[in-house]
């Protein structure tokens, strides 16, 4: 028995046939690519060359039909670039070309992506070989001569890709990719080259004092659902209310950003908020023991009304984010991370609750503030 398996091994060792030397300048990248595999112990069960043959007619043609994606890609990605620079983006009521400004980033960017994917795909099935080969796992590091092996298949794959045989390809693949790039970059660079708060756009809700015919400003009213107005006698001590501007449509989703929490504060606890509004600056927000807070998560957007009285908490029911309402609505448990934003109210001549001005931080979610 012992004898038989002497024999066995000696004969495959004979059979095995001795390594090809890699410092041979006769040698091609295929030669090299065929050399380290059979030392690496891989079996090629399955080579296809590529088709088409190349030079041929069929060849350019689907040379030709890629590039063509690729430079597809590259003319979208530059219509997406466009619109997202140029096109007016700023939302407007009713109908107007604003409204196209999102569709047309998804049309192109979509149409961008899927010119590359049947690009590569054809290329791939179309013009490179395919092969199957299996190989058994190696511990311990590489060789000086697995490192050049490894150098010899990188450089055949660069050749069986057929670039230098392809120019068309090459070009058109730098042609079309390069805008793909700027597609990825513009929404970072653009963000840090233009203030989306310019103008103030992103901070005007209902709240805004209205021009009157006079050319001066009226101060909104601070109303119930309902639009009548509010008095201080309306809300009990420790008690809130929400509230919406007192203009036409205050209450609707045409102001959506403008729901707010007006709070009675108890006496202390008005002092408390009092002298933390002057810490940062706000000492005329608050009117006697009222205080008044964005409804709008700084989060999610969610509703962010549930008052705990005792603690002075305000709650958001969809992530649990808390603020305290007494610290400027600062954020204290849960994923908010900015506090609500303050109304600064008044009472006008009539004793009606009204918005001395319009808030004056971005109300709700703002990724231009995260951290």
């Amino acid at each position: 028995m012992s004898t038989d398996i002497d024999t066995t091994t000696t004969t495959q060792q004979h059979r095995q046939p001795a390594q090809v030397s890699l410092d041979d300048p006769r040698l091609t990248s295929f030669d090299v690519l065929r050399e380290g595999a059979r030392r690496d112990d891989i079996e090629i069960v399955h080579y296809e060359p590529p088709f088409p043959v190349p030079g041929t007619r069929t060849e350019r043609r689907i040379s030709r039909f890629v590039a063509g994606l690729f430079l597809l890609a590259g003319l979208t990605a530059t219509a997406f670039l466009v619109v997202y620079i140029w096109w007016p983006w700023e939302y407007e009521l009713g109908t107007g070309i604003s409204k196209f400004y999102t569709p047309l980033l998804g049309v192109s960017l979509g149409l961008t992506l899927l010119a590359i994917g049947v690009g590569i795909l054809t290329w791939g099935k179309k013009l490179l070989p395919h092969e199957v080969a299996i190989q058994d796992r190696h511990d311990g590091p590489s060789s000086p001569d697995d490192r050049k092996i490894t150098g010899g298949t990188l450089t055949y794959m660069v050749d069986e890709l057929g670039v230098k045989r392809r120019p068309l390809l090459g070009v058109s693949l730098l042609a079309g990719l390069a805008p793909v790039a700027a597609v990825a970059a513009a929404p970072l660079v653009g963000g840090l080259i233009r203030d989306p708060h310019t103008d103030n756009q992103m901070a005007t809700t209902g709240w805004e004092p209205v021009e009157t015919v006079g050319g001066g400003t009226e101060l909104v009213r601070l109303t119930r659902e309902d639009g009548s107005p509010i008095r201080p006698a309306d809300v009990s001590v420790g008690g809130q209310m929400t509230v919406f501007p007192g203009i036409p449509g205050g209450h609707t989703n045409r102001y959506a950003d403008s729901p707010t929490l007006l709070i009675h504060l108890r006496l202390d606890d008005a002092r408390t908020a009092r002298e933390n509004n002057e810490a940062v600056g706000k000492p005329d927000y608050m009117w006697g023991n009222y205080i008044a807070y964005s409804k709008i998560c700084t989060h999610a957007g969610c509703p962010a009304s549930l008052y705990e009285q005792q603690t002075n908490r305000l709650l958001c029911p969809c992530h649990q984010s808390q603020f305290l309402i007494t610290d400027n609505a600062k954020p204290v448990f849960g994923p908010a991370s900015r506090r609500l934003p303050q109304l600064p109210i008044s009472v006008d001549d009539e004793g009606f609750f009204v918005a001395t001005s319009d808030y004056t931080e971005i109300v709700g979610p703002d990724f231009w503030e995260r951290p």
